[in-house]
């Protein structure tokens, strides 16, 4: 699909809620840096490892008898869609980090493929963050992260990595991929976080 360069998306009344310099999408925008990994669930498996070597991992039916939590949830793009209300059902990290050392200030976030992103572990615990594996009450397609994604609705959209398997808890901020080629390195919505001199 060609968009017009300048192409604002449909206004409508809610544009109140939105933060600066974002549009409303007609749709749920694909954006990826590469072609969708389509990771068989039969294959997956989510892992969170420590500096101290210390591993835990869980296969998809592991995680599919961990409590959820259906979320509803805005989410911002850093190419200034927008989608208001979003439904999600996951797992809350912080049910992940019970049995984990989360004593670590940072974590780089890995995806099948190869994708990688950085946050800070403030942002993944208290209710902030999930491995979401249904959007809009159906599995998530692969083009959207499936069969399952991190979602962390109150940063940039490229911070909720699409097809995840891991994170690797730091003590040390390591940049991921978008971060290294010129992201800025937290991405707050609300204050316009796009590049690494906003």
């Amino acid at each position: 699909m060609t968009v017009t360069r300048g192409f604002q998306g449909r206004r409508d009344r809610r544009t109140v809620d939105l933060p600066p310099g974002q549009h409303l999408a007609a749709g749920f925008p694909v954006l990826s840096t590469g072609p969708a990994h389509n990771e068989p669930t039969s294959s997956w498996a989510f892992s969170i490892g420590s500096p101290r070597g210390g591993t835990r991992t869980w296969s998809w039916a592991q995680m599919m008898q961990l409590p959820t939590d259906r979320i509803t949830a805005d989410i911002h793009c850093v190419t200034r869609w927008s989608m208001l209300g979003t439904t999600w059902t996951g797992i809350s990290l912080d049910v992940l980090f019970e049995d984990v050392d989360v004593q670590y200030p940072y974590a780089l976030v890995h995806s099948y493929g190869g994708y990688t992103t950085n946050l800070p572990m403030v942002d993944l615990v208290g209710g902030k963050a999930w491995i979401a594996f249904e959007f809009d009450g159906r599995p998530l397609t692969a083009e959207h992260g499936g069969p399952a994604r991190l979602l962390v609705p109150h940063l940039y959209f490229w911070k909720s990595a699409k097809w995840v398997k891991g994170l690797s808890l730091l003590t040390t901020d390591q940049p991921g991929f978008w971060e290294r080629h010129g992201y800025h390195n937290y991405g707050d919505p609300w204050r316009e976080e796009r590049h690494a001199d906003d």
